[in-house]
C-alpha cells in the first residue's frame, strides 16, 4: 500500500503507474474520499473537544439549573458525534477499498506492454541442446520411465492431479537436497519452514488479497492456502519493529504450495508444469528503506537463482517483465525461464521481485533509522526452486537418442551415483 501523502503529492505519477500496469483505479475519487475523511474526522474531534470542555465546566459550576441546561446541550452534541462517527466509518471503509487497489509505481526501467508477450529479454545463458531426433515432451518421457502417473493422479486428486514415483520421486528428493545444500550455509540466510494454511491478514499484506482471491483455495473456516512461502514469511514480523543492525534479513523459506490456476484451465493441462499442489523454496528479504539497496539485493537474489540453473546446466534466459505483467505491489520483476525443447521455447522457472515498502506498510513492519525515526522496511522475494516444475526442463533437455535421460552431474550424488535414468 502506498502512503496517502505520497499519493496526494504525486497523483499524476501514481495514475501513470497504474496505467502502465493496466490497473484501473480512480486516484481523483480516492483523494476526494480522503478529503471527506479528514473533514469529518476534524469535525468529530472538535465536537469531542467541546464535550470535554463543557464536562469540565459542569463539574466546576455550582448552578444546578445551568448544569441541567449544559447536560441537555451535550446530549444533543453526543448524538451529533454518533452520527458523524457512523459517516466517518463508512467513508473510511470506502477509502480503504480504493487504497488497497492502488498499485505500486513501477520502476522507470520497466518496459511498456500488456502481457508477458511484451517482456524484454535481458540476457541468456547456456547452449540449447541439439537433437538428432524429435525430442519428446516431459509428459511422454516421465510416462515411459514410470516416473509419474497422471491418470491415477486425476482419479485421486482431480484435474491437474499427479503422482510422482520411482525416479520421478527420487529426482524431486534429489532436487530438494541439492537446493538445501546450496542455501543452508549461504551467508546471511535463515532456513525456515513456514505454514501454508494462513489467516487472511498476510494475504492482504502481501497484496494477494483482494485482487487474486479467485486463485486461492479457501477453507470452511475462512483461512487460505498459500501459493508461495512468501506470504507466511512476510507475515513473520507483522506489526513489529525490527532492529536496523539486523538488516538485511534474509530467509530461505520452504512450504507446500497450492494454486487454483484460475483462468488457465486450458493451459498446460497435461503433465506437471502447471499444477494445483507443489513444493517451493523461496528467498525472502527485508532491507532498509533504500531504493539502491533494493536494486542491489534484487540483482543478488536473481543471481542466486541463476547459479542453480547453471549448476543444473539448463539453458535459460532472464526477462524483465513489462508493466502489464507486473503484480499490484511489484516495482520491478524478472522472470527466469529455462529452455523447453518439446515446445521450442523458454518457460518460467523463477520470478524475482522487489516492492519497496508496499507490502511492509500493509503489514506494519518497521525499523528505526539513525535519527530514531520509524521507517517501513523494503521487501523482496525470489524463487529458489519450485518442484516438480523444474523436472520438466531437466528431463527434456537431458533426453538421449536411446530414450534414456541423463541425470545432471549436480544431482548424481543424490541419485545413488547414477548417470542415467533408463
Amino acid at each position: 500500500m502506498l502512503d496517502i501523502k505520497f499519493i496526494r503529492e504525486n497523483k499524476d505519477v501514481v495514475q501513470a503507474g497504474a496505467k502502465k500496469k493496466h490497473i484501473e483505479v480512480d486516484i481523483e475519487a480516492l483523494i476526494k474520499l480522503d478529503d471527506d475523511r479528514l473533514k469529518i474526522l476534524k469535525e468529530v474531534e472538535e465536537l469531542r473537544s467541546e464535550v470535554n470542555r463543557v464536562s469540565n465546566d459542569i463539574g466546576r459550576d455550582q448552578d444546578s439549573a445551568l448544569k441541567v441546561q449544559l447536560i441537555e446541550e451535550m446530549r444533543a452534541v453526543k448524538e451529533e458525534i454518533k452520527k458523524k462517527e457512523e459517516k466517518l466509518k463508512k467513508t473510511v471503509e470506502d477509502w480503504q477499498k480504493i487504497m488497497v487497489q492502488v498499485p505500486n509505481v513501477p520502476d522507470m526501467s520497466v518496459p511498456d506492454g500488456d502481457s508477458d508477450e511484451q517482456n524484454v529479454e535481458v540476457r541468456t545463458w547456456g547452449e540449447k541442446p541439439q537433437f538428432s531426433f524429435t525430442p519428446k515432451s516431459h509428459v511422454e518421457l516421465m510416462l515411459a520411465h514410470d516416473m509419474a502417473d497422471y491418470e491415477r493422479g486425476s482419479k485421486v486428486a482431480g484435474f491437474r492431479g499427479y503422482f510422482m514415483k520411482n525416479d520421478g520421486a527420487r529426482l524431486e528428493w534429489a532436487l530438494m537436497r541439492f537446493v538445501e545444500e546450496r542455501f543452508m550455509d549461504k551467508e546471511g540466510f535463515t532456513p525456515i519452514i513456514v505454514p501454508s494454511l494462513l489467516r487472511r491478514e498476510p494475504f492482504v499484506g502481501t497484496g494477494y488479497l483482494p485482487q487474486s482471491e479467485e486463485d486461492l483455495y479457501k477453507t470452511q473456516d475462512s483461512d487460505y492456502l498459500a501459493g508461495t512461502a512468501e506470504v507466511s514469511t512476510m507475515g513473520y514480523y507483522i506489526n513489529e519493529i525490527v532492529d536496523k543492525k539486523n538488516l538485511p534479513i534474509k530467509f530461505f523459506a520452504f512450504s507446500p504450495c497450492f494454486r487454483r490456476e484460475a483462468g488457465s484451465h486450458g493451459k498446460d493441462t497435461k503433465g506437471i508444469f502447471r499444477i494445483h499442489e507443489f513444493i517451493k523454496y523461496e528467498q525472502v528479504v527485508l532491507c532498509e528503506a533504500s531504493h539502491e539497496e533494493s536494486v542491489r539485493l534484487h540483482e543478488e537474489l536473481t543471481a542466486n537463482a541463476e547459479a542453480l540453473l547453471q549448476e543444473l546446466k539448463l539453458p535459460y534466459h532472464v526477462v524483465v517483465n513489462c508493466g502489464g505483467d507486473l503484480g499490484l505491489g511489484q516495482v520491478k520483476k524478472y522472470d527466469i525461464e529455462a529452455w523447453m525443447p518439446s515446445e521450442n521455447k523458454f518457460r518460467e522457472t523463477h520470478s524475482s521481485s522487489y516492492f519497496h515498502d508496499f507490502q511492509t506498510r500493509r503489514l506494519g513492519i518497521r525499523y528505526k533509522d539513525e535519527d530514531g525515526k520509524l521507517r517501513f522496511v523494503h521487501s523482496l522475494n525470489n524463487t529458489a526452486l519450485a518442484m516438480p516444475r523444474i523436472i520438466c526442463q531437466i528431463v527434456e533437455n537431458n533426453q538421449q537418442a536411446d530414450g534414456s535421460i541423463k541425470i545432471p552431474e549436480a544431482l548424481q550424488k543424490y541419485m545413488g551415483g547414477r548417470e542415467f535414468i533408463k
